[in-house]
């Protein structure tokens, strides 16, 4: 099923306020994951395998390079960590780059929250709204995502365009 979804991303300097915030408003601690994402050179959209102990799967979608909410069209396959599916990738299209992070994962409902810390750039807060393409309206889910920014206090100008 494709996942349409509606998220911002932001640089972070209160990841620890963010947390309390999120403990407080009875959010699913799904846990800490420790991720390596690789990006594949790709004509169209963007492609990366996620490497973790929580997550694993290979993502196609299609975002736009912006420093704001932005929609992405999603879709997943739900990876195993012992195939060799990053080798056939890498030997077919060719790795762009490697992004290794530690991410607290949270949910309030459809709203997925992270709390990353990415290797060699700092500290991330991401929100997310998770939505069904043709079942979810991208307006609802926008909504949901400027909400939960407001309340975690993630200001406009610490918005990021990264992927």
């Amino acid at each position: 099923m494709q996942h349409l979804l509606v998220e911002i991303k932001a640089r972070t300097a209160k990841a620890d306020q963010i947390r309390t915030f999120l403990e407080k408003n009875k959010t699913y601690f799904k846990g800490v994951d420790y991720q390596t994402d690789t990006y594949f050179k790709v004509h169209k959209g963007r492609l990366k395998l996620r490497e973790g102990n929580i997550e694993n799967h290979l993502i196609q979608y299609y975002r736009p390079n912006q420093a704001e909410a932005k929609t992405s069209e999603v879709l997943l396959y739900k990876s195993n960590p012992e195939s060799t599916l990053k080798q056939i990738l890498t030997n077919a299209l060719g790795e762009l780059v490697v992004v290794k992070k530690k991410r607290e994962i949270y949910f309030i409902d459809n709203v997925k929250f992270h709390i990353d810390e990415v290797d060699q750039l700092g500290s991330f807060a991401e929100i997310e709204a998770i939505g069904n393409k043709g079942e979810h309206l991208e307006e609802d889910l926008r909504a949901q995502c400027l909400h939960y920014q407001q309340l975690l206090g993630i200001r406009a100008e610490d918005l990021v365009e990264v992927s």
